[in-house]
């Protein structure tokens, strides 16, 4: 198979499993959806899912987000991890919010970058999930399946989104990556791979992945 073939497998593979894709974290809104992905930061979403409504009856929007301390927020948010800094930077982008956007949730990745505690990828995101703006947020899920397809060499994030974004349509990549990351979990994880049921990499996976897969196998 060629390159062009390969990517075409996947977009048709993907397609066919998921027509309709959920976006795995609960929101309502712009706002809601920027912290419920700043919270998942090396946690879960089912956890995510689970604090989440918590947290937004009480506040669910950055003024009544700002009324609470860091220390309240962090009280909440406690059960997903790292939360002495997920509070900060819940309290501080809500205030930059209200102080520079009016408390509206800006459409642009460079200036939602400037907020505390938002990185690329969350702000990647929030565009594609929340403003339907092309994007490619880059996980570990889909960070791992473009190594094992051959489509990346591997050596970091940002050069994996460089080869997502020059591989597949643009029109195509809010709904790939999420698709992605669905497949990712439920057919090509870390752990308790089987290939067998992997599909995607089976068939046009990098060759050295798939001879270490059934080497470690046989041992």
């Amino acid at each position: 198979m060629t390159k062009k073939e390969k990517v075409e497998f996947v977009i048709d593979t993907l397609n066919n499993l998921y027509p309709q894709i959920p976006v795995p974290l609960d929101h309502k809104d712009p706002y809601t959806l920027l912290i419920a992905i700043l919270l998942s930061a090396q946690s879960t979403d089912v956890r995510v899912n689970q604090i989440t409504p918590l947290l937004f009856e009480i506040a669910d929007n950055p003024y009544d987000m700002v009324k609470l301390s860091v220390e309240e927020i962090r009280e909440i948010i406690k059960p997903v991890g790292l939360s002495p800094m997920k509070s900060k930077g819940i309290h501080g982008l809500s205030q930059i919010l209200i102080e520079k956007h009016n408390g509206v949730v800006p459409a642009d990745i460079e200036i939602l970058k400037t907020f505390p505690a938002v990185g690329h990828k969350t702000a990647s995101v929030v565009v594609s999930q929340a403003f339907n703006i092309p994007a490619f947020p880059v996980d570990t899920h889909i960070h791992r399946l473009m190594y094992r397809w051959g489509f990346s060499n591997g050596k970091n994030v940002v050069q994996t989104e460089k080869d997502a974004k020059r591989l597949f349509p643009k029109d195509l990549w809010n709904k790939l990556h999420l698709q992605m990351i669905w497949y990712g979990r439920q057919y090509s994880p870390a752990r308790g791979w089987d290939l067998e049921k992997d599909i995607i990499t089976k068939t046009i996976g990098r060759k050295s992945v798939i001879n270490e897969y059934w080497n470690k196998k046989k041992k």
